[in-house]
């Protein structure tokens, strides 16, 4: 799942982190996949993106709401991608708070919500959930939503 996770200040929490596939360093917004349990079914993506959120910016959010549900890429893998927006951002307690995995290295980033769609636009944000993420917000916010 992706989370575009927006603050008081209209800002968007990006993570910068090195994507062997791409070569490089990539700015995205937050997301992660769904655990399997026991009995080899996915988790719940509504209970998996508050933990993401967490893990990758250090952050909680009080009001979620999900936009949509697409393929990431059907040619070659069925992972179904589940987009949200989070509000009401607030700091995880330091002592409780979930950690990003042992071979995640990420750096939180904020931009502007414009700034933020500007650089998908650009380029400077080049993967596709983030790219369709912030897209999204935009058209929201465009008919005065999110």
């Amino acid at each position: 799942m992706a989370i575009v996770a927006l603050d008081a200040e209209d800002r968007v929490a990006l993570v910068r982190q090195w994507r062997l596939p791409a070569g490089g360093t990539l700015l995205e917004i937050p997301a992660g996949g769904l655990d399997l349990g026991p009995d080899g079914s996915k988790e719940d993506p509504d209970l998996a993106a508050p933990r993401e959120l967490e893990e990758e910016t250090g952050l909680r959010a009080a009001t979620w709401r999900k936009l949509g549900v697409f393929y990431t890429a059907p040619g070659f893998t069925d992972e179904l991608m589940h987009l949200y927006v989070a509000t009401d951002l607030t700091a995880a307690d330091p002592d409780g708070r979930l950690g990003p995995d042992d071979d995640e290295r990420l750096v939180l980033s904020w931009l502007p919500w414009r700034d933020a769609v500007r650089a998908a636009e650009s380029g400077i944000i080049r993967d596709a959930k983030s790219m369709i993420g912030l897209f999204w917000l935009a058209r929201l916010r465009a008919e005065g939503g999110a």
